[in-house]
Order: structure tokens, then sequence, then C-alpha cells
């Protein structure tokens, strides 16, 4: 790492990409960065510390620059063909955050689904105990020079996990996602084998996910979960609308009841992971289980407002487990409630991958509305439609546009959740505005 230079991010509004600059920018390094003039919900913490945002252009690049290069683009982006011809270094992403997390003991948190949610409570946990740096996928990152911990998402799409060697690795599942890029989940498996290689001091990993049980390493797999074959074990689980709480055991010793402030499964399972590690690394569970208690979430993950009579719920989700656990989630919270999904396909290639998996966990919701499939840069049309997936869903399944969102007026006391990674907020917004302007002022 060098003090001399400025790291010049292109594409800084990127979740990654904001997260490990604002890291940079908390040890005392000089950043900056490019990206769209489009707002996103990123640039906020960026803005607030005073790193400089440019639109894209040639010209930004100039000597005195390190370019980290966003994973998005190619090499014959404006900004990084500039950079060759200056002769300036150029580091991607992932290689960078390999490089930072080496100052620290590292603990990387994989898996396709899940991952965000255990980094930030992995995060919130280890700060509230110890001097803890972090990088969290909803574009949250602080850095602590000097820090005794690291924690950071590992993203396996096109194998970027590759770049970093951790100390620890947290794997809460392995499962066939991005189609666009893996043939197929015995790809996927390879991937993580592969990183799994990679890690110096141990693995947790999910007990009930078949794949990682197949991993082999020279380093010892702790398994966590509910079954009896787990290392770390949750017992005696109770779900209320509060939360859950819970008994954890490694192996037959018992290291305390924890309680959480959140719903679903997969958040019992993403705290047990937690405790797992930070046993491991002998930190008390009493301040384990005091720091559990007030984790407050992370960007985009059951995100929940009141409005009128209605709970709005908005959520990342954007494939069929991540669907099922959103919707569980919703079912313990609110048991009384009618549950509405609103879901925005992610790209075709996922579409048609998972076609019937996507109808089969919309079906948990009492009601399924669509928006248009949201396309990317790399796949912007496809032989598929979100009427095609509709077709397919026994409860409702219409697609719905933004300028007229008034069949959601329909349910009154009742839970919509909004779900997907692409712009479904903006679906979100005018129901919001429409919902307000139907509502009976109070005189």
């Amino acid at each position: 790492m060098d003090t001399e230079t400025t790291y010049f991010f292109v594409g800084i509004k990127g979740s990654g990409m904001s997260s490990l600059a604002m890291i940079l920018h908390d040890e005392g390094y000089k950043v900056e960065g490019s990206d769209i003039t489009q707002y996103t919900f990123t640039q906020r913490d960026l803005e607030k510390v005073g790193i400089k945002i440019y639109p894209f252009a040639a010209e930004n690049i100039h000597a005195g620059l390190t370019i980290v290069a966003g994973n998005a683009f190619t090499a014959d982006h404006p900004e990084l063909k500039a950079a060759r011809e200056q002769g300036l270094k150029v580091i991607h992403y992932p290689e960078l955050l390999g490089e930072v997390i080496k100052q620290h003991t590292s603990i990387g948190v994989a898996g396709a689904h899940g991952k965000t949610s255990t980094t930030g409570l992995l995060s919130h946990v280890l700060s509230g105990i110890a001097s803890t740096s972090y990088l969290i996928g909803d574009g949250s990152g602080k850095g602590i020079k000097n820090s005794q911990f690291f924690v950071f998402e590992a993203d396996e799409y096109r194998r970027h996990f590759l770049g970093q060697s951790p100390d620890y690795m947290i794997m809460t599942n392995i499962d066939f996602d991005h189609p666009d890029y893996y043939t197929g989940i015995d790809d996927v498996f390879d991937a993580f084998q592969t990183e799994a290689n990679q890690v110096h001091k141990g693995i947790f990993a999910w007990g009930d996910d078949p794949e990682l049980r197949k991993l082999q390493v020279n380093v010892p797999i702790y398994y966590y979960g509910t079954g009896d074959k787990d290392d770390f074990q949750a017992k005696n689980i109770l779900r209320t609308v509060k939360g859950s709480e819970f008994d954890v055991y490694y192996q037959t010793e018992k290291l305390g009841h924890f309680q959480i402030p959140m719903f679903g499964e997969h958040n019992i399972l993403n705290s047990l992971a937690v405790i797992a590690v930070s046993y491991m690394e002998k930190i008390p569970m009493a301040e384990v289980a005091q720091e559990l208690l007030t984790f407050q979430g992370v960007k985009r993950r059951f995100a929940e407002r009141k409005m009128a009579d209605m709970t709005i719920i908005d959520d990342y989700a954007h494939h069929p487990s991540e669907i099922k656990a959103t919707l569980d989630a919703a079912r313990q919270k609110y048991p009384d409630k009618k549950i509405v999904a609103v879901f925005q396909p992610h790209t075709f290639s996922r579409t048609i991958a998972y076609l019937d998996d996507f109808a089969k966990s919309l079906s948990l919701a009492d009601v399924v509305y669509l928006t248009d499939i949201f396309s990317s840069a790399r796949e912007t049309s496809g032989k598929i439609s979100s009427a095609d997936l509709g077709a397919k869903i026994s409860k409702g399944g219409t697609v719905l546009q933004q300028d007229n969102m008034s069949p959601l007026l329909d349910y009154h006391d009742a839970v919509v959740v909004f779900m997907g990674a692409g712009d479904v907020q903006k679906y979100e917004q005018a129901y919001e505005q429409l919902l307000s302007a139907s509502t009976p002022k109070n005189n």
C-alpha cells in the first residue's frame, strides 16, 4: 500500500468499491473516483467524508494515480485505456482487497445467499468488542488502522474471491447462481473449493448444505446448524413476533442463551456462524450475546417502514432461496397479516434458469405481483418475460407498471414485500406516493 499515491476508483459507487474506498480513506490514504452521474444509495457516505466523485471521462486520469478497476469494467473503458497509455499502475478490486486484509486477523463471508447480512452482523458484534475494520456488500465500509479484525464480504461472482486468502472464512451455502457465468452447481463448488484451499486457520460452514459437506481442506471445518452432526448447534429455538432466541452448544458444551431482534430461520443460522467465529477467537460469549441484541440490520435487507395502515418491506432478494427466506421472516413477524409480494426478476438468464423455483418460492406469499425483468449491461434482452413467470404462479402473477401501482391499493392492514436486486425501489416509491395521496388527511 502506497501513502504517496492517490487511489482512483473506476466505478466508485459500486457497493464493494464504495466500501473499499471508505476503508482506504479511513486508514489515511488519498482516495477519489468516478462513476455514472445518476444518484445511487452508496454515494452518500462517500460525499459525507469528502471523497470526490467525477463523471466517467478519460481526462480524469493523470500522473500520480493508482487505478482501482471495478469488476464491472473491461479493458476498453476510456479511463482504463488512458491509464494504460500513461503507464499507470492498475489493480483490480479483488486483488486490492486481498492486500488490505493481510494487515489484520481477517474473516471472509462467502455464500450464494446471506453473505451481506452475515458480514454486517459479524462486523457489528466484533466492532462492539474489539477494533474492527469491515467491508459489507451494502456499500458500508470502515477502516481502522492496525485494527485487530478485518471482516469482509467475499464475492464468488466470476471467482472474484480468489483474490483473497483470509485467516477464517464463513461459508453460508453453495448454490447455483449467476447462470451467465457458472455452468452449474459443480462449477460453483469448484470455485468454493479453490477458495477454501486458500484459508489459513479455519472454515465455518452451514451443516445442512450437501455441497459444503463435500469440502476437503487442510484447515479445520466447523459446521454450524440445528442438526446432531453439527459442531455448533442452535437448540431450544423460540421464534416470536419480536425475534428469535435459542441456546448454543459447541459439541457438548453449552455456550449460552442468545436472543436476536431478527426474523426467519436464516438469521438464526447467520447468528450461529458469528457466535462460532467469536468462540474460536476466545471472545467472551456474554459480550457476544449483548452485541447481538442491538443489531439493526444492513441496507436493503428486510428494511421496514409504516405508511397509513400498511407495512412496507424492502429486500434485495433475487434468488428463489432468498425469496423463501425473506417471506419466512415476514410470516414470522406478521403471522396475522396478509403478505403481498412484489418481485422484480433480475436478468433474463436468471429468470430462465429458475422459472419454476421462483414460482414455488413466491407461492409462500398470499398474493404475488411482478414487475418487468431488470436487465443488465451484459444482457439487455432475452427470450422470456415476467408474464411467463406470472403464468406459473397460482397466487396472482400480475405484472405491474411503474405508472400504475393502483392494484396494491386494494390491500389494507397488510404487508407488502418489494424484492429485487435491480431498481425495484422505483416501483416501491410509486406505490408510496399513490398510497400517501389516497390516505385521508386528519383535519
